[in-house]
């Protein structure tokens, strides 16, 4: 009977290795990815957008920092 369990718990064994040595294998395959992420439009890029948008961020500074002080 100990026998028979250790026989039956050898092939379990042996099936369930199988079983990851396929999985692994299924998983070594190679991916081709191709990103293109180039559109063309640089527009982030051009100085007057950094110029405008610091300006923007200068007003708005200065309206938070002065909109707490009371004028007298």
């Amino acid at each position: 009977m100990e026998k028979y369990f250790m026989m039956k718990k050898s092939i379990m064994a042996t099936c369930m290795l199988l079983a990851m040595t396929i999985y692994s294998f299924a998983q070594d395959k190679g991916l081709d990815i191709d990103v293109d992420i180039d559109k063309g439009n640089d527009s982030a890029v051009q100085p007057w957008m950094w110029v405008v948008g610091g300006a923007v961020f200068i007003l708005i500074l200065v309206a938070l920092l002065r909109g707490g002080k009371k004028s007298t």
